[in-house]
This record gives structure tokens, C-alpha cells and sequence, in this order.
């Protein structure tokens, strides 16, 4: 698949993220099967997912473009953090690879660059998680197909914020050539059109849509009471 064509087949659609949390019941692949399924059946345009064997597993059930991931520990860059995370999520089938292209050290010593010209080697496609707009701008010019606000807000620098970034979704927008993608804090419909009128390519939609665990979380803490 051709950056123009996957550009094509995502603009102005919904990408839902199905992946779930260290010790969460839903962290089970056959369970993020079904959840890839039920995006489908309600029209999601691709699916998000974290590790290999998930990805392969969701890539063989449904007849969508799989954005691959794999988180590696919790500290620093650890979403698809070297090269070799990389090539494996390809060998498991993603038609596309997100990485972290924030300008932190990755464990291997690789730069993005390379990941990109690794993942692209192998005939796949790679997203970059950003943070701020230099990062972005960057992670572009090193040869990113797509680059997505995914780490606004949850890495040291960007201020946190309980809604999506939409100044780093406009801003990226007016930057750069690749198609940006709104992620992260998305909590509502009106939030992901809003991204879209920013500017956003497309949308990722996960712990809104795919988390029972934390939605239960916060319907508990808002309906407590003193």
C-alpha cells in the first residue's frame, strides 16, 4: 500500500484504537480481536494495535490497514522503541508502523531516521508519535508517512491537558506536507470533528471507545460523592 492510497483511504475517517493496559481484563488477544471486529462493524477505517502477536492476530481477522505499534516498558521512548521492534511488527503484518519521534535517545542508539528507512525497506509505512511541533517538522523531514499528536501531554515539556491538543493538531497542519492525525484525549465526537476541522487527516480514537475498564473509572469518580 502506497502512502497516497492509505492517505486516501483515511481522510476525514476514524482510526480506533484497540489495545489495553498491563493487568486490564481486557488484555487478552482474542478480546482485541473482537474489539477490532466491533470497530469495523461500526465503520472504523483502520486499527490501531500494541504487539506483535495482537497485530497479527487482528490483521488476519479483519479486512483493515493495521497501524502497529510495540510498547517496550514504561519510561522514556518506548513505543516501538528500536529498529528491531520495528521490522517485527511488520513481519506480523502492520501495514503501517507508529514509533516514537520525540528528539529522546532510543534504547539502541538508532535515530527515527533510520527506524523510517528500516520500516520503508520492508515495505510498510510509519507513523510518527510527536509531541510538539518541532518534533513533528522533524520527524517529516526524516521521511515519516504520517505524523500523529499521539505524546502531547505525556512526555516532560508539553503541558498536560484533559482534552486534545488542537493547537498542536492546527499548527502541525499548516507545517507540514504529510498528513497529521489527532490523537490523544479524544473523548467525544465533537472532539475528534473539531480535530478534523484543525486540520487533522485523520483521527485516533481508543480509551473513549475500547477501554471498559477506565470508562467505568470515571463514571465511578463522578458520581462520588464527599
Amino acid at each position: 500500500m502506497t502512502p497516497q492510497t492509505l492517505a486516501d483511504a483515511l481522510r476525514g475517517k476514524l482510526i480506533v484504537s484497540c489495545q489495553a493496559p498491563p493487568g486490564d481484563p481486557m488484555r487478552e488477544t482474542g478480546t482485541l480481536v473482537r474489539l477490532a471486529r466491533s470497530a469495523v462493524a461500526g465503520g472504523g477505517a483502520a486499527i490501531r494495535a500494541n504487539e506483535p502477536e495482537v497485530v497479527a492476530a487482528i490483521a488476519g481477522a479483519v479486512d483493515l490497514p493495521v497501524i502497529g505499534l510495540w510498547k517496550d516498558g514504561d519510561v522514556g521512548v518506548y513505543i516501538t522503541p528500536t529498529v528491531r521492534h520495528a521490522l517485527a511488527l511488520v513481519e506480523a503484518g502492520a501495514d503501517v508502523v507508529a514509533a516514537d519521534a520525540t528528539d529522546r535517545p532510543r534504547p539502541d542508539g538508532s535515530t527515527f531516521a533510520e527506524l523510517v528507512a528500516a520500516v520503508h525497506g520492508a515495505g510498510a509505512l510509519v507513523m510518527a508519535d510527536v509531541s510538539t511541533l518541532a518534533e513533528g517538522i522533524a520527524a517529516a523531514g526524516q521521511g515519516a508517512d504520517f505524523v500523529s499528536t499521539t505524546l502531547s501531554g505525556y512526555v516532560p515539556g508539553p503541558p498536560e491537558q484533559s482534552g486534545p491538543d488542537l493547537g498542536l493538531v492546527a499548527a502541525l497542519a499548516t507545517a507540514i506536507d504529510v498528513p497529521v492525525v489527532a490523537e490523544g484525549r479524544i473523548n467525544t465526537p465533537e472532539d475528534a470533528a473539531e480535530a478534523l476541522a484543525r486540520g487533522a487527516h485523520s483521527v485516533v480514537v481508543g480509551t473513549a471507545i475500547t477501554a471498559p475498564t477506565a470508562l467505568t473509572a470515571r463514571f465511578v469518580a463522578g458520581i462520588a460523592r464527599p
